[in-house]
C-alpha cells in the first residue's frame, strides 16, 4: 500500500528522497510526522488489489458498483449527518473529488472541511500546530449546490487546527459520554495484553 501511494507522487516520495539520502548522503532527521508514515499500512492481498483497482482505479463507489454482501452500496443511501475532510494539497483524494459527494449525498446535513497541508500533514493537524488554517460550511437538506472552486472563494478561512471543529461537530451529535467498551474474550491461544488504544500508539 505504501509503495502504491509512492507511484502517484514519485518525484517528492521515491526520487528526491534517493537523491537526497542516498546519493547525497544527506539523512533528514526524523520528526513524528515521518515516523507515523514509515508505520505503513498491512493489509491482505486480495484486499489491497480490491481497494486500488475497485475503490481508486475504476471509482467503483461514486459510481455505484461496489457491492457488500452481493448488493451495491450507494452514497445517497446514506442519511446521518456528515463530516467530510479534505487537504488542498492532497495527491491521494484530491479536495474536488472528494467535495463531489455533495452531488450524490441525500445526508440531513454534509459539513465539508478543506484543510492546509497534503494526504498526511493536513489530516494530522493538532491544535497549536503553526501555519494550520481550513474551511468549513455545512450544506443541508434542499441547498442548492455550490461548485467547488465558488464553495473555496467564498467560505471563510479559518487559522489553527480543523480538529477544533470537528471536536464540537461530534459534541453538538453525542448523546453524552459512555463507558469505554470491555475487551472481549479472546480466543483460543491469544491472550488480552492491555486495554485499547494499548501502549503501542505512546511509542517512539
Amino acid at each position: 500500500m505504501a509503495g502504491a501511494f509512492q507511484l502517484l507522487h514519485s518525484n517528492d516520495l521515491i526520487w528526491s528522497l534517493i537523491i537526497q539520502d542516498y546519493l547525497m548522503g544527506e539523512r533528514l532527521p526524523m520528526i513524528d510526522l515521518m515516523a507515523w508514515n514509515v508505520d505503513v499500512t498491512r493489509m491482505p492481498f486480495k484486499m489491497h488489489s480490491e481497494y486500488l483497482r475497485s475503490l481508486f482505479l475504476n471509482n467503483d463507489l461514486f459510481e455505484g458498483r461496489f457491492e457488500i454482501d452481493g448488493r451495491p452500496i450507494a452514497l445517497n443511501d446514506i442519511r446521518t449527518p456528515v463530516l467530510m475532510v479534505a487537504t488542498i494539497k492532497d495527491h491521494v483524494a484530491p479536495w474536488r473529488s472528494v467535495y463531489k459527494f455533495n452531488l450524490l449525498s441525500d445526508a440531513a446535513e454534509v459539513a465539508f472541511v478543506l484543510t492546509s497541508g497534503g494526504h498526511n500533514a493536513g489530516i494530522v493537524s493538532e491544535p497549536g500546530h503553526p501555519r494550520r488554517t481550513y474551511q468549513m460550511s455545512t450544506s443541508k437538506e434542499g441547498d442548492k449546490f455550490i461548485d467547488p472552486d465558488t464553495w473555496r472563494e467564498t467560505t471563510p478561512v479559518e487559522q489553527g487546527s480543523w480538529w477544533i471543529p470537528w471536536q464540537a461537530w461530534l459534541a453538538e451529535r453525542s448523546n453524552g459520554q459512555t463507558s469505554p467498551p470491555s475487551m472481549a474474550a479472546p480466543k483460543k491461544g491469544f491472550n488480552i495484553l492491555e486495554d485499547a488504544p494499548g501502549s503501542y500508539v505512546m511509542q517512539n
